[in-house]
């Protein structure tokens, strides 16, 4: 793929599905790419939606669970995705960002024995959700459900931003969450934020800290073990792993092999048992 005008525009020269959103401001210069869940049941819902005067919302790029990706808005036109919203000093994101919605039910309860969506009242099967804690929460907060991302949209979100990232020269990729806390969620535990980030940005070899696992090892949504642990869990011996963050003996990673079928695991460990390489 590649950007022609602002637009999202295929190898071949055939332009990507464009919907316009009359849900949208003048030109901007865009420095951060801002990544979100639609909350909603399904792309082409969502889409409608933020196609809609009345929802006074939108976004520049819509992912659907299929790969699949529907722009609204150019790239140097100002989208209502952010809100209410403020990073490294700044507010009002819209100004300057970019925002990638991806179908994603995001938040789910547990009612009847079965994970539903708050909003559209679909069930999910357990298979599809991530339980976890979301890094915002206050300790001692059960954790919840939330709806995992499928390989084809992460893969197609990848290859977006990575083109993105390039093209504007973007200075971060944040979450929803990151820049409007206590009021948004997404796109919440289910997606790898800081594994992505790496991936588009590059990683820096000099700064990376890179352990292995000297003992079965689980990962955790938060630092204690309060967190619910992740899928994928426990670690097994010799597994690499990158640390991320630092709070006392509880260390935020990124694992670095696919464990137990799960890609892009993040999450707490204790340090106790990682060994430098």
């Amino acid at each position: 793929m590649k950007i022609v005008n602002h637009r999202l525009v295929a190898d071949d020269g055939s332009p990507y599905p464009y919907r316009d959103s009359p849900n949208k401001g003048g030109t901007m210069v865009p420095e951060y790419l801002v990544m979100h869940y639609t909350a909603g049941s399904s792309a082409a819902g969502s889409v409608s939606w933020l196609t809609n005067p009345a929802a006074r919302a939108s976004a520049h790029l819509v992912i659907g669970r299929d790969g699949g990706i529907t722009q609204l808005v150019p790239f140097n036109r100002v989208a209502w995705h952010a809100g209410q919203s403020q990073w490294a000093g700044r507010s009002g994101l819209n100004g300057f960002s970019i925002g990638i919605e991806l179908d994603n039910a995001g938040h789910l309860e547990r009612s009847g024995g079965r994970w539903v969506s708050a909003v559209s009242k679909r069930a999910y099967a357990d298979d599809d959700v991530l339980v976890a804690n979301h890094k915002h929460d206050r300790p001692g907060i059960p954790p919840s459900g939330w709806h995992e991302y499928s390989e084809a949209q992460m893969e197609a979100a990848f290859q977006a931003g990575l083109l993105l990232m390039a093209k504007y020269a973007l200075k971060d990729v944040l979450g929803h969450e990151d820049i409007a806390p206590g009021r948004k969620s997404d796109p919440g535990p289910a997606f790898p934020l800081a594994s992505y980030r790496a991936r588009l940005m590059g990683r820096s070899d000099d700064a990376a800290e890179v352990y292995v696992t000297d003992a079965a090892l689980n990962v955790r949504a938060g630092p204690g073990t309060e967190h619910a642990i992740l899928a994928g869990s426990p670690l097994p011996v010799g597994t690499p792993v990158e640390v991320l963050e630092q709070q006392g003996v509880w260390w935020r990673v990124d694992v670095q092999d696919t464990v137990a079928g799960v890609m892009d695991m993040v999450g707490w460990c204790h340090s106790r048992y990682l060994v430098k390489v």
